[in-house]
């Protein structure tokens, strides 16, 4: 069997005898409506998208719900496109891994095709101008990671190619920002039709993010007399142009060998993984945990799919804040970061190979019950308490969720500051003692130490790509790891930053409870392992 039509057709008695679920609905009805009449598109077409997206859509077509699919670009690795999509007809084998050691199988046919948002090629641009002028399109989403949003460099001076893109307009757009611009200016341009515009990045206030971006580039085309002013209204104009913030959660990390090998063994041929051109490791299959949560502020100008059919929560902004604001800086995101931190020092490779770890699993137990849940707000929806201990009683021991710390290390120094640093701005506002704090300074402290590049065992330790990695590791020059003395206070301005952190740490007490833990992971040998011991 391989993933292709014509097999999931013709040999569709071999697929299910596999346990593999296939579609319930007509695959090439569903994508002549969508030529026809789209109504959905979305920027970021890797695993999450895949995974989670693109089962809501199979989920709808699959009850009736939905006639038509999702359009797939991606504006970053357009051999996603070649060798994912058209390679396998646009079919994704979804496996579910599940903590009972199950795995649940489907073929997911939701994507009707994959487009490269590559403005270079003509035929490429041609078309996506012609999909933004159907006044049938409702909805533009994306999974393209906060860092697609991200206009300028650390230093506030413009990406290169987003100042070429607002010096030379629309028509050579090349980052993603500038694509969906110039592709609203042709919405607008074909008369000024509503769309949604919703991020379904995992970052705080995604909306907000996307939006004060997108009217960047309008603006700058209008002052270069690239588009009338009229056009810049038009997007900043909620009821015709919206863009709703979203809370999502779902795990899904690279595809790993042994979901390969067992794909392999019911006999589906062609499961490699590629490594692409722009160095993504991805495969015709994505492997994730079961559960899964969409939380969508519900604004659509021009209309949208029964989404609350397929699972997603849909409701008001503050309830979305509140519910990012739960799992961002309390119930999920901090416990992966803190527990990834030590993984990485410890020689762990997997995340539920750490909840074996009795250390490791206080330091999470302490960081989201203890610290996190007095201050967390409750969005009503979700239940905090029950949230984590979906977290930590399913979610991470899950043996089954080849999920490794390694990964979750990516990025830290733009993460610690809401993972971390609201529940230190909570504690300061409610009048809570800062110095009753263990797990957080625990975190940090691990996370410069985790900087210096070496492992618990004194072993040298590739660090996971960081945009301020080599800042960061420049300012930590002259400390050695097994030597506590050659600590001279490099920590201090690096706490200070308030961009990293939220806020100064040097003006709280947790600066110098940071820096004594960090200096204790100095002692050679196991000091990270005593440390936690010691104070947990």
């Amino acid at each position: 069997m391989k993933l292709k039509l014509d097999s999931i057709i013709n040999e569709a008695a071999a697929w299910q005898a596999a346990g593999v679920a296939l579609p319930r609905f007509d695959v090439a009805a569903m994508r002549a409506a969508t030529e026809a009449a789209p109504e959905w598109v979305h920027f970021g077409a890797g695993n999450i998208f895949r995974g989670f997206i693109g089962s809501l859509a199979q989920n709808l077509l699959n009850a009736g719900l939905m006639k038509t699919g999702i359009i797939a670009c991606d504006t970053f690795d357009y051999d996603i496109i070649d060798r994912i999509y058209t390679a396998q007809d646009n079919l994704t084998l979804n496996v579910l891994l599940n903590p009972d050691g199950t795995v649940t199988k489907e073929v997911l046919a939701g994507v009707a095709r994959g487009v490269k948002a590559n403005f270079a090629d003509a035929a490429a641009q041609a078309e996506l101008k012609k999909i933004f002028r159907a006044p049938s399109l409702k909805l533009l989403s994306f999974t393209i990671t906060e860092k697609g949003y991200a206009l300028k460099k650390p230093d506030g001076a413009y990406l290169p190619v987003v100042e070429a893109d607002r010096e030379e307009g629309p028509a050579s757009s090349r980052h993603a920002m500038s694509i969906v611009a110039a592709l609203l200016l042709e919405r607008f341009n074909a008369g000024k039709l509503p769309l949604a515009v919703v991020s379904m990045d995992n970052c705080s206030h995604n909306g907000e993010k996307l939006k004060a971006s997108v009217v960047a580039m309008a603006q700058a085309w209008v002052a270069n007399g690239f588009a009338p002013a009229a056009y810049l209204d038009y997007i900043q104009d909620e009821t015709t142009v919206s863009f709703p913030w979203s809370m999502i959660d779902k795990i899904t990390p690279r595809p790993h060998p042994m979901v390969e090998a067992e794909l392999k063994k019911c006999g589906i041929e062609g499961m490699e993984p590629i490594v692409t051109s722009k160095k993504t490791f991805i495969a015709p299959f994505v492997n994730a945990e079961k559960p899964q949560y969409l939380v969508v502020e519900d604004r659509f100008p021009n209309g949208r799919p029964p989404l609350e059919k397929a699972g997603v929560y849909l409701t008001d902004r503050d309830t979305v804040n509140n519910t990012e604001k739960m799992k961002v800086t309390t119930c999920l995101n901090p416990l992966h970061t803190a527990m990834s931190m030590y993984g990485c020092l410890l020689g762990y490779t997997l995340i539920c190979k750490e909840m074996q770890d009795a250390d490791i699993v206080r330091l999470v137990r302490r960081l989201g019950y203890v610290e996190g849940l007095p201050v967390v707000v409750d969005p009503k929806i979700l239940s905090p308490k029950a949230f984590i201990d979906e977290v930590v009683n399913e979610r991470l021991p899950n043996v089954f969720m080849p999920d490794d710390p390694r990964r979750i290390a990516t990025d830290t120094s733009q993460k610690v500051g809401i993972r971390f640093g609201e529940t230190v701005k909570s504690y300061v506002a409610t009048g809570r003692d800062l110095g009753s704090l263990v797990a957080i300074p625990l975190a940090l402290a691990g996370w410069m130490r985790y900087l210096l590049a070496v492992n618990d065992a004194g072993e040298a330790m590739e660090v996971s790509a960081d945009p301020l990695k080599d800042e960061l590791q420049a300012q930590l020059k002259g400390i050695v790891w097994n030597d506590p003395k050659s600590y001279a206070g490099q920590l201090r301005p690096i706490l200070a930053n308030a961009s990293i952190f939220g806020s100064d740490l040097t003006a709280t007490p947790l600066a110098a409870k940071i820096e004594g833990y960090f200096v204790r992971l100095l002692e050679g040998p196991g000091s990270a392992r005593r440390l936690l011991q010691a104070e947990l």
